[in-house]
């Protein structure tokens, strides 16, 4: 490590998150790590967000609160706290996560050492509601290797695995190398900009539970879709609009014939395998809905049919009449 400690900045963006922010805000202030700094934006919350955000500025010198007087959406908000950080080295952490005492030593130490580095990762532990914990390990030698289309056709292999494997958006980075990426407004939108770090340069890997991150339930992409300030139709084609902008990114980065071909070819497979995925979803769906209704029909049976003395044919009755 350095002889000064570089400056680290951790940046909250938050809406409504009263229930959790003071545990993730502590988690950062007792790092065991001296130079860094906790940025937090608080974006126009109408809960107590501000009276717990306020108290932790007032007591310790190294929380910097901004609160937007209105709701200027959840990637502008994440952009706020990257833009107002000053540290060399940068990390979002959500306002439920938690980090472990020396995440910030540790991931420093990585990325002081090798100066290729855009970013370093840490395994993550994933805790559900009920207080179970999630997490996996990975090989993290693909993502440091030298060569773009090698890293980004991992980062996709990643991505479709399992939501357990690498978080790029969620590690350590260099602040003014990953500043200059745009990152889009638009479903999927974490995905891209992570694909755009995997282009952009290294990543380190720490095979080490460093972060807590709290499961949620994915909500549908329409409701996403209104957090982002985006079109509702577009939930129906997000994965082409993915697919067409990773493609659109993969053109601008500077690379050979051969290894742009690789990486459209990765893009294509992602698009087909998660189109299958969701013909299976639906079929399953449809497969549920079909078997509840003949279950219904089972359940409401028809008595026998039974002639009236006078010859005519008498009432027919289900047993749920």
């Amino acid at each position: 490590m350095s002889p000064v400690e570089p400056l680290v900045s951790i940046g909250l963006p938050v809406r409504n998150g009263e229930q959790y922010l003071g545990e993730a805000a502590r988690s950062v202030l007792d790092q065991d790590y001296g130079r860094l700094e906790l940025v937090i934006s608080d974006n126009s919350s109408d809960d107590g967000t501000e009276e717990i955000c306020r108290q932790l500025a007032s007591t310790d010198a190294r929380v910097r609160y901004h609160r937007q007087p209105e709701d200027i959406g959840l990637v502008a908000n994440f952009n706020s706290v990257l833009h107002r950080a000053r540290g060399t080295y940068f990390k979002w952490i959500g306002d439920d996560d938690r980090l472990a005492p020396t995440y910030v030593s540790r991931c420093v130490e990585v990325l002081d050492d090798d100066a290729s580095l855009i970013l370093v990762t840490t395994q993550q532990a994933h805790v559900a509601l009920d207080g179970t914990v999630e997490s996996a390990s990975c090989d993290g030698a693909p993502m440091r290797s030298d060569r773009a289309v090698e890293r980004f056709t991992e980062w996709l292999r990643l991505l479709n695995e399992s939501r357990l494997l690498l978080d790029p958006l969620y590690g350590m980075m260099r602040r003014a190398q990953i500043a200059r990426l745009p990152r889009p407004i638009m479903l999927f939108e974490d995905q891209i900009f992570a694909a755009r770090l995997a282009l952009a340069g290294p990543f380190g890997h720490l095979g080490e539970v460093l972060s807590y991150r709290r499961a949620k339930p994915f909500p549908r992409l329409a409701v996403t879709a209104r957090r982002l300030g985006v079109s509702p139709w577009r939930a129906s084609v997000a994965t082409t609009l993915q697919c067409r902008e990773l493609l659109a990114t993969v053109r601008e980065v500077d690379m050979g014939r051969g290894d742009r071909r690789q990486a459209q070819a990765a893009i294509a497979r992602m698009f087909v395998r998660r189109q299958w995925q969701t013909v299976d979803h639906r079929s399953r769906k449809l497969v549920r809905l079909v078997s509840q209704a003949v279950g219904t029909q089972t359940h409401h049976t028809v008595a026998p049919v039974k002639y009236s003395p006078g010859g005519s044919v008498g009432r027919c009755r289900g047993r749920g009449d």
